[in-house]
């Protein structure tokens, strides 16, 4: 059914082995510490991962984007620190779609 790919050590399935055998890869997933790749017409479209690996996915993801972010608050936090400028709330929201 599955079948072990290069993508670390995820097992493949297609999207009609995730189908049929779901309850398997559910387990073989949350008591087997596995990772499932799907794929549909030969490419990766989605992953089955533990609740546990998605908390550290998450963890790492952020941060990644802390450590993105921090210069860009350096800078302005020193902007602000020399000029006593602050960016008006309206224009932040603005350039970041909030």
């Amino acid at each position: 059914m599955a079948t072990k790919t290069g993508h670390s050590d995820a097992i493949e399935v297609t999207s009609e082995q995730l189908r049929l055998g779901l309850g398997e890869l559910i387990s073989r997933v949350k008591y087997g510490g596995e990772r499932v790749l799907v794929t549909r017409r030969g490419k990766p479209v989605m992953a089955l991962v533990s609740v546990e690996d998605l908390k550290l996915l998450e963890q790492v993801l952020d941060a990644i984007e802390d450590e993105i972010d921090a210069p860009i608050v350096r800078e302005r936090l020193k902007r602000f620190d020399e000029t006593g400028e602050a960016i008006p709330w309206e224009q932040v929201k603005a350039e970041y779609g909030l």
